[in-house]
């Protein structure tokens, strides 16, 4: 923790109110208001979306196609911002401020730290889109309009470089400015480590009033629909696989099942907490992942995905700057249509998983610097996005350029659903490949379902960091059933996608309220940590006066103890030379009378010369 000796308010970024002991579990209970009011809205959600499944659909995407029509060029504008806040922050000053005590290392190594945090950011997404995105995109019909009539190799490039937009530096920048904040809240101020408190700076004593609540309300809200959003790709796919073995049809029913038994792993996953569940099937599954993407790389057109991953490097770079404020306007609605409904929905997809990723990364992030994090959390998976993004895709465009693989159904769109499968069935062992993609996408699914029910139990909590463990299985069933509640209801209207569109919308929806309390981290955190530099240099200031000013007494003292010293050794000299001087001058005087005037008696008169 920071000194909490007072000093001025401009100077002094932690003040001394007392805040909970987060190891003390009777410092925290359950926030009703909060817990009530969030699961209201999801139940009537889900109520609505069974019990009348068209006009829910129909309702949803009436909002949602207004409100992303209105406010897309926001959603761009929002998230870009994001991004360079975090850049501006990692590489200045406030860089250097330990998310934590100033002595303190970090609470897991870099590798389970990593693990856990990528697992949590996007597991189930790169392995569903990781070919099908790519392949999506490089069709003439899939991609956006800019660049639909390029020629193959130009329009591979080009598709490339939009995955990368959509799943490196902006989807983890969302993730950041959230999980920053509440790290300094938790990990340097004491603070629970719940939504509400990483905007202390801005909301003060408010932040414990309804307007803390209704920050904490929207972020489980947005979180529960982002995760079960998650869920039901990764079941489609799952299915999907499944099927592609011929092991199970990829019936709704079947789903269900799925659904309800991976739900149940996920339970257990979450009943043990971080240190045990979590962290281990976050280890396994990463390493499990590493497995896999080497097996596609050494099957596949190794040299050509060696190139490929640096170049894809390079065109992300270069691009970026200009992709990042893409809104198509002068495609008209192909434009206005494609953009909403990729990248758009994309900054929607990650801002309402923030609210959790950003928690989760904050727990597991004691101990670093907020360079440290930043760069971590930003850098590292990114590079492993481009890396699995260009293996994944890059073969499945290979298959299609040069080997003549044609991946598209009978109507020229891409499966998402299959596409994976469908490439890796081009490959030696296609089979076993597709069966270690299911077990990925199974241990992703629980990965995802626990952390994200052990982040909502935090919130409903207070800021819980161990919060009980019933609560934390009352979530984690709510994630799964919301995702097979959904599932059933586009089984229900005769098409598979009307659910899942329906929650896309939601979470898009959701994303908008929250997107201005991410605005308001930003500034927080921006606030916070220029008050903890200021207060640093404040006391560096200090320290060097004081250093300088020692330094100086000694020298002085020195000097005078030496000028003293040698003064006193003159006058002493000098002295000694005058008496002397004096001494012979009196006897030379003396002398000559003494010698001519004998001393006459006293009493008597000195006779008279003749």
């Amino acid at each position: 923790m920071a000194s909490s000796t007072p000093e001025s308010t401009a100077t002094q970024p932690v003040d001394s109110s007392p805040a909970p002991d987060p190891q003390n579990r009777e410092n925290f209970g359950l926030a009703k208001v909060v817990f009530g009011v969030a699961a209201a809205v999801i139940l009537i959600s889900v109520g609505f979306a069974l019990l009348l499944p068209n006009q829910f659909n129909d309702f949803i995407g009436t909002i949602n196609d207004k409100l992303v029509g209105a406010v897309g060029w926001y959603y761009v504008l929002a998230v870009t911002g994001f991004v360079i806040a975090a850049l501006v922050i990692a590489f200045s000053r406030l860089g250097s401020v330990r998310l934590g005590g100033d002595d303190e290392r970090p609470e897991y190594g870099m590798f389970s730290w990593f693990a856990m945090l990528f697992a949590a950011g996007m597991g189930i997404g790169l392995v569903f889109w990781g070919a099908a995105e790519p392949l999506t995109f490089f069709t003439k019909d899939g991609g956006a309009p800019r660049f639909a009539d390029l020629a193959d190799p130009a329009r591979a490039t080009e598709a490339m470089n939009q995955v990368f937009l959509h799943w490196g530096f902006h989807a983890w920048g969302t993730y950041v400015v959230v999980g920053l904040a509440l790290a300094y809240a938790a990990h340097r101020r004491g603070r629970p480590l719940t939504i509400r408190w990483a905007l202390e700076p801005l909301l003060g004593r408010h932040v414990n009033s309804w307007i803390g609540q209704l920050v904490d309300i929207l972020a489980i809200v947005g979180t529960v629909f982002g995760v079960s959003m998650s869920l039901g790709f990764g079941v489609n796919q799952i299915t999907a696989g499944l099927d592609h073995l011929g092991l199970l049809d990829g019936t709704p029913t079947m789903k269900i099942i799925l659904v309800v038994v991976i739900t149940g792993l996920a339970t257990l996953s979450a009943a043990s907490g971080v240190d045990k569940g979590i962290k281990i099937l976050s280890n396994m599954n990463l390493a499990l992942a590493g497995v896999f993407l080497l097996l596609v790389l050494a099957l596949g057109p190794t040299l050509f995905l060696l190139r490929d991953f640096v170049d894809n490097i390079g065109g992300y770079l270069s691009s970026l700057l200009s992709n990042s404020f893409q809104t198509l306007p002068f495609y008209g609605e192909d434009g206005a249509g494609w953009l909403n409904g990729w990248t758009i929905n994309y900054w929607g997809w990650w801002m309402s998983w923030s609210p959790f990723v950003g928690v989760f990364i904050a727990r597991i992030s004691r101990g670093r610097t907020v360079r440290e994090f930043i760069i971590g959390v930003l850098l590292v998976p990114t590079l492993v996005t481009i890396l699995w993004f260009t293996i994944m895709g890059g073969t499945a465009i290979y298959k299609t350029m040069f080997d003549g693989v044609d991946f598209t159904q009978a109507d020229g769109t891409i499966n998402a659903d299959t596409a994976l499968f469908d490439m890796l069935n081009t490959l030696p062992v296609g089979g076993l490949l597709a069966g270690i993609a299911i077990v990925l996408l199974s241990i992703f699914f629980i990965t995802s379902a626990d952390s994200g029910a052990f982040v909502m139990d935090m919130i409903a909590h207070g800021g819980n960091p161990n919060p009980p463990r019933i609560t934390r299985i009352f979530w984690a069933i709510s994630s799964g059933l919301i995702a097979g509640a959904l599932i059933a209801a586009g089984a229900a209207t005769g098409t598979d996608d009307t659910g899942m569109s329906a929650l896309q919308a939601l979470a898009l929806i959701a994303a908008l309220p929250w997107s201005f309390v991410m605005i308001g981290m930003v500034l927080s955190s921006f606030k916070a940590l220029r008050m903890e530099v200021d207060h640093m240099e404040h006391l560096e200031l200090r320290l060097r006066k004081r250093e300088m000013v020692s330094a100086v007494s000694d020298t002085v003292t020195t000097q005078v103890i030496d000028e003293i010293t040698t003064d006193e050794g003159a006058l002493d000299h000098e002295a000694l030379r005058a008496s002397s001087m004096q001494t012979k001058e009196r006897k030379r005087r003396e002398a000559p009378r003494n010698a001519k005037s004998p001393q006459t008696p006293k009493g008597q008169r000195a006779p008279k010369g003749r």
